[in-house]
């Protein structure tokens, strides 16, 4: 499965930034060790999003986000916020599974 994994990214200093996408590819890491593929929407928006003027960061990192996790079968849940949850909602509007552990998630020969 692709499987998307979210959460927050947002965060008052860069440092705690940085550990929550530490977290999410960690998070990831352990996915991909189970046979799947693992994909991180603000992964793939920030060096696009870095690249805008300030005013259109968050904007950007949400529809890219967005858009990577509209392609994903399935999505891992490791913490809440706004942009996370709307992840989550993309992934269950379409009937597809939401874990919120990694044991949750099959081994591809399971």
């Amino acid at each position: 499965m692709l499987i998307a994994v979210a959460g927050p990214y947002s965060a008052a200093t860069e440092e705690q930034k940085q550990a929550n996408l530490d977290a999410m590819n960690e998070a990831a890491a352990r996915v991909y060790l189970k046979g799947h593929i693992p994909v991180i929407g603000v992964n793939a928006a920030l060096p696009i999003a870095l690249m805008l003027p300030e005013m259109h960061l968050g904007e950007a990192i949400n529809n890219i986000s967005f858009a990577v996790v509209e392609k994903c079968d399935a999505i891992l849940m490791i913490g809440s916020s706004p942009g996370a949850d709307k992840e989550r909602e993309i992934i269950a509007s379409k009937g597809l599974p939401v874990y919120f552990s990694i044991d949750e998630i099959p081994g591809c020969n399971e």
